[in-house]
């Protein structure tokens, strides 16, 4: 039997920016909504024949505690025998989640299945440790938005710094200026409103109407009207004299995205014509403060394992946790082709819902070979705490 791991659809809101148009929704909610839309624009299938539900989350510790995937299910309005799972590898979690589908899938354990992500950072809550003593005199809040919390001390300190601040760090090494960083995010928010503008995403993101009775309909971090001037105006970020700023920087998003996926006799039984085909992955670990080279080691790892060389990858799609991040990866990778890679904008302009993320990136992959007409292509992300995940599609 034919066990290729199919991408038969795909459907994902629009990434709303921090207290944005998704910020008044439950993040349970928020990741039902591609759910139940993907299911909604199939009249075919049949949701009990989905084997699981498959999401990356990388907070949860919100409204998307205790296995949001099932909550996902549940709201819907799948039938209760579907199951969920959720899965947490950080900044690549929704990226697992269809890595874990397609290796089930070729093993012949499912048929049919869901794989995606969520994050609703503006609603990722405070969180209150348990203290130590029986009457403590003080307590601490930790924030659950971004970044590290609740550190262990028995990491070393150059471990746990602030990823960004990690991120210039390795730039800064390998030679990397601010001009370059924001030469990278003006192109980021100029190809991402363009592909907006040439309806790219029509049926693939689906508008969200939100209780005050607006409607989000596009991704709300894209600033077209970024200038090289305005990048260079922003203050560093990180460190006083620093060069990753704000505007080089991926912002805080809400979002979900929800992937169909199945073996070339589910897309038969369906009448789907797939959308391209998840072929190998590979993931990695790196000492954590040089999380953003991870793509490098995880990419040629994939690639080996599909017996791709890199001059027969059309389109790169590598997620922009920042500029600094991306820059460094195609430093230290020259055999990349900078000019393919993420052709409709990236992180820092789209977005980065940490779980629904890599979802997007395999997403737009696929959905920008089908319009070259077919080929190879690659998705990467880094991970904070020191891995990375890439995954080799085809069309």
């Amino acid at each position: 039997m034919d066990r290729r791991a199919l991408i038969l659809d795909a459907v994902r809101t629009p990434f709303g920016r921090l207290r944005g148009g998704l910020s008044a929704i439950r993040v349970d909610d928020l990741a039902a909504l591609p759910l139940a839309e993907l299911v909604r624009r199939r009249p075919e299938l049949d949701p009990a024949e989905i084997a699981d539900v498959v999401y990356g989350d990388t907070n949860g510790a919100g409204e998307d505690n205790r296995d949001v995937a099932r909550m996902a299910v549940l709201l819907a309005g799948l039938p209760a025998s579907v199951p969920g799972v959720t899965v947490n590898r950080l900044c690549a979690s929704g990226g697992e989640a269809v890595v874990q589908v397609a290796r089930a899938i070729r093993a012949g354990d499912m048929d049919l299945a869901v794989a995606g992500g969520v994050e609703g950072m503006s609603r990722a809550p405070y969180v209150l440790p348990k203290p130590d003593d029986a009457l403590p005199r003080s307590m601490e809040l930790h924030q659950t938005t971004v970044g590290w919390r609740l550190v262990n001390p028995a990491f070393p300190d150059t471990w746990t710094r602030p990823l960004g601040e990690a991120a210039e760090r390795v730039a800064t090494g390998l030679g990397i200026g601010r001009r370059e960083m924001d030469d990278w995010a003006l192109r980021s928010h100029t190809l991402a409103h363009q592909a907006w503008e040439k309806g790219l995403h029509q049926d693939y993101v689906h508008a969200v109407s939100v209780p005050d009775g607006s409607v989000v309909e596009r991704d709300e971090s894209i600033r077209p009207g970024s200038t090289a001037e305005s990048l260079a105006a922003l203050k560093p970020a990180f460190t006083a004299a620093g060069t990753v700023t704000a505007g080089n920087s991926s912002p805080v998003n809400d979002g979900a995205i929800a992937i169909l996926m199945g073996t070339p006799s589910a897309a038969t039984r369906l009448r789907v014509e797939p959308v391209g085909e998840v072929l190998a992955s590979s993931a990695v670990g790196v000492e954590p403060d040089r999380w953003s080279l991870a793509p490098v080691p995880a990419i040629e790892r994939a690639l080996g394992r599909a017996g791709i060389a890199y001059d027969d990858v059309a389109v790169w799609e590598i997620n922009e946790a920042f500029a600094a991040m991306v820059l460094s990866v195609l430093h230290e990778e020259p055999r990349i082709d900078r000019d393919r890679v993420n052709p409709n904008g990236g992180a820092i302009a789209i977005g980065h819902p940490l779980g629904a993320s890599m979802p997007r990136v395999i997403v737009d992959c696929v959905r920008e070979l089908r319009r070259r007409g077919g080929g190879i292509g690659v998705a990467a992300a880094c991970i904070g705490v020191g891995q990375g995940l890439a995954a080799v599609v085809r069309v």
